[in-house]
């Protein structure tokens, strides 16, 4: 059974920074690329940053320049670096990864940035 986990979310102020982390466990021989959403009230989740098995970036518009994805092959870990941090920002953050061709969710922290 796999699992992921994240940590790092809380409560800053804007121009803040906050740095997301995921660990997986469990029966893992190789993991896909690795993401992380988010989810504010009443809007659908969307993807914030993706990041490939070789360690190649994409970012939501919303968040590039301000955001930094980054992943620990050897540990199962994804980072999100967050810095310059908007109320905007605000929302449950979620770690997603592909393990043998199936999509694992973590339980999602709160980033709440106030203004």
């Amino acid at each position: 059974q796999v699992q992921l986990v994240e940590s790092g979310g809380g409560l800053v102020q804007a121009g803040g920074s906050l740095r997301l982390s995921c660990v997986a466990s469990g029966e893992i021989s190789h993991i896909g690329d690795m993401k992380w959403f988010r989810q504010a009230p009443g809007i659908q989740r969307g993807v914030v940053a993706t990041i490939t098995s070789a360690g190649d970036p994409t970012y939501a518009d919303s968040v590039k320049g301000r955001f930094t994805i980054s992943r620990d092959n050897a540990k199962n870990t994804v980072h999100l670096q967050m810095n310059s941090l908007k109320p905007e920002d605000t929302a449950v953050y979620y770690c997603n990864a592909n393990i043998r061709d199936s999509a694992y969710w973590g339980q999602g922290t709160q980033v709440t940035v106030s203004s």
